[in-house]
């Protein structure tokens, strides 16, 4: 019979999987919950919220678990969470992806950062910080960052059975895509073995965050703006849509570039940075100046248009987008 290390007072152990639509944490989250329900006899649940259903929109796994005797009477959302699995540490700029968190909760991190760097980047008093590069993993072994997350959260929860989860990956791969079973193998592998951890005492006189739940709405009745104003658009010129890259975005050359404007007739976010100048006949012409990085998801549709490879894929690399980024004039007159 299988212990859990910890459960809260229904008798769960709980995990909270932080995403964005596209990485595939559904499916982990699925997988997660079989390998402890078929695998090591667990009673457990999982399921998914998000909004638009979307590449690059936030999305929550959420994982219950307990014993076979516990009945799973609570399908919300998980609160409370005892593992955390933060898929895309950019979504901290915009989501609380460690609210509800114990003391003693061990938040698992996709990043090539420090935990030192990640513990401050995160806000986080105390507790323990596992980190593993997942899309770096991913890139390698030319898998999915869902695989390295799985068996960094397999390391996290050592009531699961490793052998069972690649018995998991080998049968749902091998029929439609036999090519896929070994790297994937691979890749939860190396995501299991590659984790690091450090554990951050809380400092004398210190406690957590009293606990607010997620749910309550920040506007009411005597909260909205008058006549329902939508005050943050969708089309926001404010909006920073950098926490949906998924680890490459295009790199510009601007000596290839002959300005055709291929790129920007596929670029769904309005990236791409234009100025008239004048051509060698001194006529008036739209000349192409770079990429504004804030809104740029890393859809790469930009790339494949590109006739003359003066857009290229590159892997994301900390200070590239504030080295290289050109700004849209719009942002330089609202920062200005």
């Amino acid at each position: 019979m299988v212990n859990l290390p910890k459960t809260n007072e229904l008798g769960f152990f709980e995990i909270r999987l932080e995403s964005i639509g596209g990485l595939g944490a559904n499916l982990a989250g699925k997988m997660l919950a079989e390998a402890g329900i078929m695998g090591v006899n667990l009673n457990g649940v999982s399921f998914s919220s998000y909004g638009s259903e979307k590449k690059g929109s936030p999305v929550k796994a959420h994982i219950r678990f307990c014993d076979i005797d516990t009945n799973i009477r609570d399908t919300s959302p998980v609160e409370r969470p005892h593992v955390v699995g933060v898929f895309h540490e950019n979504l901290a700029k915009t989501v609380n992806v460690v609210s509800g968190i114990y003391e003693d909760t061990i938040v698992l991190v996709n990043s090539k950062k420090s935990t030192e760097t990640l513990k401050e980047n995160l806000k986080l008093l105390g507790g323990t910080i596992a980190v593993v590069d997942a899309t770096g993993i991913a890139l390698e072994e030319k898998n999915r960052v869902n695989m390295a997350m799985l068996g960094g959260l397999f390391r996290l929860c050592p009531f699961l059975d490793v052998e069972y989860m690649k018995g998991v990956i080998r049968k749902s791969l091998e029929k439609k895509y036999p090519q896929a079973v070994q790297p994937a193998i691979n890749t939860f592998e190396r995501g299991y073995n590659e984790v690091q951890f450090q554990t951050f005492s809380l400092a004398e006189g210190q406690t957590m965050p009293a606990f607010i739940r997620q749910d309550t709405p920040v506007l009411g009745y005597e909260t909205q703006p008058i006549g329902g104003m939508v005050v943050n658009p969708g089309n926001s010129i404010l909006k920073d849509l950098s926490i949906s890259r998924a680890g490459m975005m295009p790199g510009f050359d601007d000596e290839k570039c002959i300005h055709c404007a291929a790129c920007d007739n596929v670029c769904p976010d309005f990236c791409f940075v234009w100025e008239e100048q004048a051509d060698k006949k001194g006529r008036p012409q739209m000349f192409l100046q770079g990429i504004d990085y804030q809104y740029c998801k890393g859809c790469l549709k930009c790339v494949q248009a590109c006739p003359t490879e003066a857009l290229s894929s590159l892997i994301e690399v900390e200070g590239y987008e504030a080295e290289h980024r050109v700004p849209h004039r719009f942002n330089l007159a609202v920062n200005a």
